[in-house]
This record gives C-alpha cells, sequence and structure tokens, in this order.
C-alpha cells in the first residue's frame, strides 16, 4: 500500500472516495463542510444542477472578528446554514464532511444545523 505524502492529500483522498456514493440532488442537496486552520465553511449544493444552493462562513462580513471559541463560530454556521436553507425551502440533505473526522468543529456544526431544524 502506497503511502500518501501529505495530510491534505489523505484528506483529499478520502473526500473522493466518500463522494462516490454520496451525492446530492434537488430533493435533498449535499450539505458539504470544509475546515481550514482559521475558518469553516458550509455550502447546500444540488449535485445535479451543480449549483450552489445556500452558503455561509466565518469570512463573511457579520461574522469576521468574533471572539468566540473556532467550535462556537461552527455551530452558529450550523445554525446559519440551517436558516438560510429553511428560507430556500430545504430541510432534508445529505451531509459530507469532506474527509474531516466527525468531531470537533464538524460535530458542532452538524449538531447546531440538526437543532436548527435541518434534518440529515
Amino acid at each position: 500500500m502506497t503511502q500518501v505524502a501529505t495530510r491534505g492529500a489523505a484528506r483529499r483522498k478520502r473526500h473522493d472516495r466518500i463522494r462516490l456514493t454520496l451525492a446530492g440532488s434537488a430533493g435533498r442537496p449535499r450539505l458539504a463542510v470544509f475546515r481550514s486552520l482559521n475558518h469553516i465553511y458550509a455550502q447546500v449544493i444540488d449535485d445535479a444542477s451543480g449549483r450552489t444552493l445556500v452558503a455561509a462562513s466565518t469570512v463573511e462580513k457579520e461574522l469576521r472578528g468574533s471572539k468566540a471559541t473556532k467550535s462556537e463560530e461552527a455551530a452558529s454556521i450550523g445554525k446559519l446554514i440551517a436558516e438560510r436553507a429553511k428560507a430556500a425551502g430545504i430541510d432534508r440533505v445529505v451531509f459530507d464532511r469532506a474527509g474531516f473526522r466527525y468531531h470537533g468543529r464538524i460535530k458542532s456544526l452538524a449538531d447546531a444545523a440538526r437543532e436548527a431544524g435541518l434534518e440529515f
């Protein structure tokens, strides 16, 4: 078995493997999450048409400069993406963790989105 050069490449490989079986449709779009060192991004994507329906991230003007912890910021993004999805008429999604482990900020975002009314 070959080793992957970097952690990022290993994550990308995991994500590609996950995406073989996971896809969003118009009826149940995909909630894709990306976590960088300082920020977290979430998008609701319809893979059939290749369009992003709703997006939220910590780089938005209203959320920039927050003194909250990264997990608290992730939770606020989860709540915000759920509110925006509900406003767009989306209540069921497929959760795509993009090769990241389901803990910490990823889990905070998912839990907050569920509490705000999104169904996974």
